[in-house]
């Protein structure tokens, strides 16, 4: 959960600047919304979320 409550801030915070910087227009923001909503209605769902979990456990065992 801690994962997904990271990986859902981090998105947010990158959507936010791009709205700011204008790269990133309020239709563009909205489809993307809509993607993720109706992918993670999927079967696919599970599999991303397996995918983050292994990538951010990839990137957490990671020693600078």
């Amino acid at each position: 959960m801690a994962v997904s409550i990271s990986v859902l801030l981090l998105l947010v915070v990158l959507s936010v600047v791009f709205l700011r910087s204008g790269g990133l227009k309020i239709s563009h923001a909205l489809v993307c919304v809509l993607l993720g909503f109706f992918l993670a209605s999927t079967s696919v769902a599970p599999t991303i979320a397996d995918g983050i979990a292994v990538t951010a456990g990839v990137v957490s065992s990671i020693n600078p």
